[in-house]
């Protein structure tokens, strides 16, 4: 076997959760080849460079070891080599008013401390 369909391998290295998943991400233009954008049943080597976009980010895989059937989660991990750069720390979102996830709503207190935060008065109505 020297080449694989790209969604069959992105599923098989569990990129996404079904191969119509990868097929349809594939359709929309969120998975690259080497720089071009690929169709569902363009062949993909040993050696080339995905670029697979998922939930707003690109990862970044280099193909190591060509898979056709969906393998544990270990065996994927040594067919593909993750060069995505870590992300941003939140840190430098500090332009952005960031919640705790689970915090429920904000008091109306906070309410008026991110309103203030952000350089909104209290008067306008927008």
């Amino acid at each position: 076997m020297s080449s694989v369909r790209v969604d069959s391998w992105l599923w098989a290295v569990r990129i996404y959760k079904t191969r119509s998943a990868a097929t349809t991400a594939c359709r929309a233009g969120h998975v690259r080849v080497n720089g071009e954008k690929a169709k569902a049943a363009q062949a993909i080597r040993p050696g080339d460079e995905l670029r697979v976009r998922i939930s707003g980010f690109d990862r970044i895989l280099v193909v190591r070891e060509l898979l056709t059937k969906r393998v544990g989660a270990p065996i994927a991990a040594t067919a593909l080599e993750d060069r995505t750069p870590p992300p941003p720390p939140r840190e430098h979102m500090a332009m952005h008013a960031v919640r705790d996830r689970g915090a429920g709503r904000p008091t109306k207190r906070e309410r008026r401390d991110i309103d203030r935060l952000r350089g909104r008065d209290e008067h306008d109505v927008t």
